[in-house]
């Protein structure tokens, strides 16, 4: 089960930055000055932009600073189209969450893998680690180094964190790097789909765990199913091609949702009967297995009927 808060707050653009090329640094802050909800490393928020998007973004601060919020948005669509030029310093605008299902766990250590803008939920993730004593190494890859954000940040960690900018050296050789990891490291890997597919192939069953920006694809049938609402008492047709999201909410039930494409898991749903057919980018694959909760955004069933509870 993932962590998640429907908490909306509201907050005032405190500090504008530009970290590298293409990439604008946000401090958020109370906009009533009071104390922001609390937050873990892989934690991300989402915010309602007044042009109506709303966009998740990692946060890449310090969890017990809860006076400030830092983000940093890569200038990649229109959500963050809107943050790079219309955004300013003293500005409000309403975020939701913190929510984290990329939380990081315990273990006696880590391999970090960032690719681009994947570095902002890994940076509070090396600092607990580090701070905790565990074994850990990072390796941040990009495109180009102007292009890559909070290499100041890191450069203080030394030789644990190993920059790769594309144009300078290439791709990394991933096979290297995961074939010396120890029994019991996790692995965190955050950045663009071919990285992410490459590191999967490639890693222990059980180590990995993932954030996308974009949904993981994904292929299966689109049969249609029932959905029984226990909360509703309402049982519901999900048709071929049509999602239990958008279903539900035609139903007449509110579900809180966000991304609608399976990578924020604002829509993360109980399942109290039936199996899921998972298709998000959220879940470990034992969460997958246990099938207790399920994103219905893009998820369906593997058979005729599922019990959900809303």
């Amino acid at each position: 089960m993932t962590e998640q808060s429907a908490v909306e707050t509201e907050v005032v653009v405190q500090e504008r930055t530009d970290l590298a090329e293409g990439v604008v640094g946000l401090t958020l802050a109370a906009a009533d000055g009071g104390a922001l909800p609390s937050w873990r490393p892989g934690a991300h928020v989402d915010l309602l932009l007044p042009d109506g998007l709303e966009r998740q973004y990692s946060l890449c601060g310090d969890p017990a600073d809860d006076r400030t919020w830092r983000l940093g948005v890569l200038k990649e669509g229109p959500g963050s189209t809107f943050v790079h030029e219309r955004l300013r310093v003293g500005d409000r605008l309403v975020a939701r969450g913190p929510r984290n299902h990329f939380a990081l766990e315990e273990a006696p250590g880590y391999l970090f893998l960032a690719g681009g803008i994947g570095i902002t939920p890994i940076l509070p993730m090396i600092a607990a680690a580090d701070a905790a004593g565990a074994d850990w190494r990072l390796l941040y890859g990009g495109r180009r180094r102007t292009a890559m954000a909070f290499l100041d940040d890191l450069a203080r960690y030394g030789e644990r964190v190993e920059v790769r900018p594309q144009d300078e050296v290439g791709l990394p050789d991933l096979d290297a790097v995961l074939s010396g990891t120890e029994e019991g490291t996790l692995v965190y890997c955050c950045g663009p789909e071919p990285m992410l597919a490459a590191v999967e192939e490639r890693c222990l069953p059980g180590a990995l765990r993932t954030e996308r920006f974009s949904p993981k694809p994904v292929t299966g049938p689109n049969e249609a199913f029932e959905v029984e609402l226990a909360l509703s008492g309402r049982t519901v047709k999900v048709e071929a091609g049509r999602s239990i999201l958008e279903t539900v909410e035609e139903a007449g039930v509110t579900v809180l949702s966000s991304c609608r494409e399976g990578t924020c898991g604002t829509c993360e749903t109980p399942v109290l009967d039936g199996v899921p057919d998972h298709r998000d980018s959220v879940l470990t694959e034992d969460e997958r297995a246990d099938g207790g909760f399920m994103m219905i955004c893009v998820s369906r069933a593997q058979g005729p009927r599922l019990v959900l509870e809303l």
